[in-house]
């Protein structure tokens, strides 16, 4: 079996990275219960024979499945079986579910507050990072902009516990990120909604920016629910 070069079904199939083949196929072999909950999977080197990848891209899909709550790993030991079914995704030390309700909680409102507050300062400095995310093709790279982006729009709201409570969220939202961008496709859409948001703080627009957080966090908590509930199609919707 080789998994590096897969794409999806459908009338328009959209080729998958390796990573989500090995991802899709290990995720489907566990709800099927070919793994019992307490089972070892195969080692590294035998899943990347099996599987025909690299080690690299192994490596991801298992620190995937990891994030999904399906699998822990024992250093030494090897990865093991945890549960048959996708609950709720942990990045780092918050589920996604606590994640996206503080957020929607935090981040909406001060959208609403940057709007009114920036100064000239703050749109040169959102502007020059959505420019750098907007040209840039590297995630892990992007995913660094994307949280500075986000503490940047908390900076423009002038109020310190506002960037205080993102930067307390940090790692977690950039886990979140990458997730969502290796499985869910997000950069592109990701980048059209933060060129919303600051479009609205550029206007000076309080019910615009709230309305472009909210429809980008309910476009990140979507994309979270599609990877949840299906293994077998990546979706085509950063946080």
């Amino acid at each position: 079996m080789n998994l590096s070069d897969s794409q999806t079904g459908g009338q328009a199939p959209r080729r998958v990275s390796a990573m989500e083949a090995v991802l899709t196929h290990l995720r489907d072999a566990i709800e099927r219960g070919a793994y019992a909950i307490g089972d070892k999977l195969p080692s590294e080197a035998e899943l990347c024979r099996t599987l025909g990848v690299s080690r690299p891209v192994l490596r991801e899909a298992l620190r995937a499945l990891q994030t999904m709550g399906l699998t822990v790993s024992k250093t030494g030991r090897g990865t093991f079986v945890v549960a048959h079914s996708v609950e709720d995704p942990t990045f780092g030390d918050y589920t996604a579910g606590h994640l996206m309700e503080v957020r929607r909680h935090i981040e909406i409102p001060v959208a609403g507050y940057a709007a009114t507050r920036r100064t000239p300062e703050d749109l040169d400095r959102l502007t020059h990072l959505l420019e750098r995310m907007e040209q840039e093709t590297d995630t892990t790279s992007w995913v660094a902009l994307d949280t500075l982006f986000h503490l940047s729009v908390a900076q423009a709201a002038q109020n310190p516990v506002f960037r205080r409570v993102i930067e307390e969220i940090r790692d977690a939202l950039a886990r979140q990120s990458a997730f969502l961008n290796e499985l869910g496709g997000r950069r592109e859409q990701s980048d059209r909604e933060h060129r919303a948001l600051l479009d609205a703080l550029v206007a000076g627009s309080e019910q615009d920016a709230v309305r472009a957080m909210s429809h980008h966090l309910d476009r990140v908590e979507t994309t979270l629910t599609d990877i949840v509930r299906s293994p077998h199609t990546p979706t085509t919707a950063g946080a």
